[in-house]
């Protein structure tokens, strides 16, 4: 795979039962990279392990007065040192490609997850980790499949370079390589506390990045009642944490490179003193010992990637874990046995007896807005579930919602997201022109104009065409930034609702379409949405008193339950609990106007069976 051939067609089905597991099927999924990375590196590795044999064969010719053996000597070292220089490129090449492609599939991973899941992705995972889990921890996890090759190379170079000592010279080839695994396997003991202190740093540094998510998001809300001292103390406080975990961490990592400084130099000192102790009685040469002291020292070289992988492997397997985390997450665990069925129906949600009649406009009421949106989030499919504490897959705690008796979850998830479309309560404009922000997947029956009209945008239009003169007055082609921030909040709800439209589902879910509007506004929008979705099953969460009138039907859902359904003036007269959320009353005013309702209620009777009479 080239980085010129990037996105992936199709990124793959990852391992997902752990960390490791995942690190190890990224780095088979890039076996032909790593194989091409490891022979430029065995080639780079090799090349600078010849060179101390060519330094020992020129010490050696001055030494015999050789100049046939001195300019054989050059040719080899020039021919090594080209053989460095392609290898070395080479190399960096392809570890750079492995770290970019891996990186780029664990990124498409997340966006498909992301694709697949909506609004329910940050539901059961923070925004914030998924904000660090696609930026940081990707770069972490390619940095970890591209060190796998070179320390691989390093440690094939490191076995050839100890057998070629041994057999070029037995006396001071055994030391080294008695010495090596000692000095590539010194630092193992101490590796299990650096990886936990580099865990303690992540999750730190996550949670850091998790409040600091929360507050953007909230700055506004923040702003308008005096909290953003108090949140910037709670950053500062977090900061501190990461910085101090952070330093901890490096404390470990710099003790296991000064151990790997100081074992090599005591292994050089040694072989400088036993070598100079066998020339001096002549049996070896001089050349010879300059020949295995070179390759001892060049040999440092490989050992640093001893360190480097554990260092990669230990920042590497939390960032896996976490995105392990949020790609384990499932939209359903159930078979499709539909797959070539297009429901229609009734919309009907098993687990609060809720029901919405094909073709007709439903409102729902709950009196708690948390509520609405994990019901709104039910109706289109999305199943409430739990995590298993032994880590097993997630459980579902509450029946498939049903359209026209199928249930949602078991259809493929591009038929599902066709037939049901929920609107969330804070839908999100991505950038780009008008055009493209209603250029969406629909049934092609409503048109752009039309959605727009529904959902009364002429405004929205017209700030769009004064703002953008190079359209020449077209708002289609005007660009919006990102998430809208040019725009007011209701023009944004707008918007959002055009494109709801635009698309045509089977059944459409609005989470308070209209909250962020006038009530002048609110009206034109709710028989917008009426007169537009006429003959389509069409359900709201609201509980605006123009929206709800226009109904066909009202729902009352409390705490978790279907309570009453009729229009809306009737729950209105006969309904305290849909009365106490319509009209905002508290408990007290509801108590009053039940006993003045009581008290009232004799002479009304009597005032109705008096009128009878006389008819």
């Amino acid at each position: 795979m080239q980085i010129r051939d990037l996105p992936y067609s199709d990124p793959g089905d990852p391992d997902v039962r752990s960390g490791p597991r995942f690190l190890f099927w990224l780095g088979r999924n890039q076996l032909a990279g790593q194989l091409k990375s490891l022979s430029w590196g065995l080639l780079h590795q090799c090349a600078i392990a010849g060179l101390p044999l060519t330094v020992g064969l020129a010490v050696q010719a001055v030494i015999d007065r050789s100049g046939g053996g001195l300019a054989r000597a050059g040719g080899l070292i020039v021919a090594l040192g080209v053989l460095i220089a392609v290898g070395d490129t080479m190399l960096h090449r392809t570890a750079v490609t492995n770290w970019i492609t891996a990186a780029a599939r664990v990124q498409q991973l997340l966006a498909r997850k992301t694709a697949e899941l909506g609004s329910a992705l940050t539901r059961r995972v923070a925004a914030g980790e998924v904000v660090a889990v696609s930026t940081g921890d990707v770069e972490k996890i390619g940095w970890f499949v591209e060190a796998l090759s070179r320390f691989a190379a390093a440690a094939t170079a490191l076995v050839l370079i100890c057998v070629g000592l041994v057999v070029y010279l037995p006396t001071l080839g055994v030391l080294v390589a008695v010495a090596m695994p000692v000095l590539a396997l010194a630092v193992l003991p101490l590796l299990p506390r650096a990886t936990r202190r580099a865990d303690v740093q992540r999750e730190k540094a996550g949670k850091a990045t998790e409040l600091a998510s929360d507050t953007v998001a909230g700055l506004r809300v923040l702003r308008g009642i005096g909290g953003e001292e108090l949140f910037l103390g709670r950053y500062r406080r977090a900061s501190q944490e990461v910085r101090k975990a952070a330093v901890r961490s490096a404390r470990m990592w710099a003790l296991i490179s000064a151990i790997q400084v100081f074992l090599p130099g005591v292994l050089l000192i040694s072989l400088v003193v036993y070598g100079a102790t066998l020339a001096r009685d002549g049996r070896i040469d001089v050349g010879q010992l300059v020949t295995v002291y070179s390759a001892a020292t060049l040999m440092l070289f490989p050992l640093r990637h001893f360190e480097e992988i554990a260092m990669a492997y230990s920042f590497s397997r939390p960032s896996a874990k976490r995105a392990v985390r949020v790609l384990s997450l499932h939209r359903s665990e159930q078979p499709s046995t539909t797959e070539d069925m297009a429901p229609s129906g009734d919309l009907y949600d098993p687990a609060t007896g809720l029901m919405a009649p094909e073709g007709l406009f439903t409102a729902v009421v709950c009196g708690d807005p948390d509520e609405a949106g994990r019901l709104a989030e039910r109706l289109g499919g999305h199943v409430q579930t739990e995590d298993d504490p032994d880590g097993a897959a997630p459980k579902p705690k509450a029946p498939s919602v049903l359209l026209g008796g199928v249930a949602l979850d078991e259809l493929p998830l591009d038929r599902a997201r066709t037939a049901v479309l929920v609107q969330d309560k804070d839908p999100v404009l991505l950038s780009g022109t008008l055009r493209e922000l209603l250029d969406v997947p629909s049934s092609g029956l409503v048109t752009a104009e039309d959605a727009l009209s529904a959902a009364q945008c002429a405004d929205v239009l017209d700030a769009l065409a004064q703002a953008s003169p190079d359209t020449d007055g077209d708002p289609m082609g005007t660009r919006i930034t990102e998430r809208g921030r040019s725009l007011s909040g209701g023009q944004r709800q707008r918007l959002a609702l055009a494109r709801s439209l635009v698309t045509d589902p089977e059944a459409l879910v609005l989470d308070e379409p209209t909250s962020a509007v006038d009530s002048h506004t609110e009206a034109r929008v709710a028989a917008g949405i009426k007169r537009l979705r006429q003959g389509r099953t069409t359900v709201a969460f609201a509980s605006s008193p123009l929206l709800l009138d226009l109904a066909d039907r009202v729902v009352l859902v409390h705490e978790g339950a279907v309570v009453a359904v009729g229009p809306h003036r009737e729950l209105l007269r006969d309904e305290p609990r849909y009365r106490a959320v319509v009209t905002r009353e508290t408990e007290d005013e509801m108590a009053a106007l039940t006993a003045q309702e009581q008290i009232t209620a004799p002479g009304r009777a009597a005032v109705i069976e008096e009128i009878e009479e006389r008819a």
